[in-house]
């Protein structure tokens, strides 16, 4: 097989179910690196049948955890991956032709197909859902935050037409384990910034967020599903907003 001057950095965790899927969509890659943080199920075991750029490093804050993963990369172009993601045939074949003629710019956005189990969510921001994940490795970085960690970017940004297919949730368990995992860091996050956030501000964001989500961005459309996509939507910035006052309650007690 020929392969392609293109680093693919891949972080995981506990990823068994899903590594070897994401990492066959891209054997045509010469530098695959996945980042492993202390997995403890079979992930580094699987990813050691298709890359031997593995390293091990514990997640810290998750900007600067996805930096230290990208600057191991040894080409010019990275891509950078989620193990519950797969880069498709269409895909494939419109990075090879970008990377070769990339023109004016520095980076590229791509579409991403979400699914919640096996059912594709066409709605509510869910699709096409771009984000950069293509880019020469000198003119990119991520800020050091602990949650969705903003691009910064040093040039300017094309957009690809092809879809990385994004296992997202396997079920509404695991959607509702995510939410409560990510709402703990931003409440970090919030608390770290001391943001300024009331009960009345917090509940706006939720109907905000829901309304944009079920009724702006079509989320009705994908039926029950858009709706607790929504429902979800909300309740992250009610549950972030609850975690923030215990925060703030707990240090606030005298030692």
């Amino acid at each position: 097989m020929n392969k392609i001057s293109l680093s693919v950095v891949i972080i995981v965790k506990n990823e068994a179910s899903n590594i070897k899927d994401c990492l066959e969509s891209v054997q045509w890659a010469d530098d695959i690196i996945v980042v492993d943080d202390m997995s403890t199920d079979r992930t580094v075991e699987i990813a050691k049948e298709y890359t031997n750029r593995i390293f091990s490093r514990k997640m810290d804050v998750e900007g600067r955890h996805r930096n230290w993963a990208q600057a191991q990369a040894t080409n010019v172009w990275v891509l950078n991956l989620d193990a519950d993601e797969r880069v498709t045939p269409k895909l494939k074949e419109e990075l090879i032709n970008t990377i070769a003629n990339p023109f004016e710019f520095s980076a590229f956005s791509i579409p991403r197909r979400n699914y919640i189990g096996d059912y594709w969510v066409k709605h509510g921001g869910f699709y096409p859902s771009a984000q950069l994940r293509l880019f020469k490795k000198e003119n990119f970085r991520w800020e050091e935050d602990e949650i969705h960690p903003r691009a910064v970017l040093d040039g300017s940004c094309g957009h690809l037409k092809g879809d990385i297919v994004h296992y997202s949730y396997k079920n509404f368990e695991h959607f509702l384990n995510k939410v409560n995992g990510q709402t703990t860091l931003e409440a970090a996050k919030w608390f770290r910034e001391k943001r300024k956030i009331g009960i009345g501000k917090a509940l706006w964001r939720a109907w905000d967020r829901f309304s944009r989500t079920y009724f702006t961005k079509q989320g009705y459309k994908d039926g029950y599903i858009g709706f607790m996509a929504a429902f979800l939507a909300g309740l992250y910035q009610l549950l972030s907003y609850a975690k923030y006052v215990e925060l703030k309650n707990k240090n606030s007690k005298p030692s």
